[in-house]
Parts: C-alpha cells; structure tokens; sequence
C-alpha cells in the first residue's frame, strides 16, 4: 500500500496507454494529453490495454518514481479453478 500524503490528488489517465513507455514517457503524456505539471507531486495512474496492468508514475522532489503492478496472475489464477 502506498501512503499518499494529504493533498495530493491521483489523476486517472482515461483510454489506454502503451505500457512499454518509461518514466519519461509517461511524464511527456502527463504534460501534452493530461495538460499537467509532471513535477507537481501529484499522482499519476495509467493502465494498459487489456487493464491487467497499471503505472503510477509520481515526483518526489528529487525524481521520478515508477509504481508497476501487475494484475494478470489475479485473472489466470482464479480462472483456473
């Protein structure tokens, strides 16, 4: 669990993202499509095409911090059974 400090807003990135794109990538769509300041301190979430994986991609005032969660193995395991 990630503890996020009061007043910090998590912004949800609509549609999908290609997920090969780093930090820097995702900074670019953060300033071009979004219309916000990467460096904000703010949180910021993108998720894949199938929706089996999610990045969060934050500042915390000395550089950028990339949060990778894979869903995928949630779906295969509770359909295997």
């Amino acid at each position: 669990m990630i503890a996020v400090p009061p007043g910090v807003r998590v912004y949800l990135a609509l549609g999908r993202t290609d997920m090969r794109k780093g930090m820097p990538g995702l900074a670019m769509l953060v300033q071009e499509v979004l219309k916000k300041d990467p460096f904000s301190g703010h949180l910021f979430v993108f998720r894949g095409r199938r929706g089996d994986l999610v990045k969060i991609l934050a500042w915390d005032g000395q550089g950028f911090c990339l949060f990778t969660k894979d869903l995928s193995s949630y779906y295969t395991s509770s359909t295997s059974r």
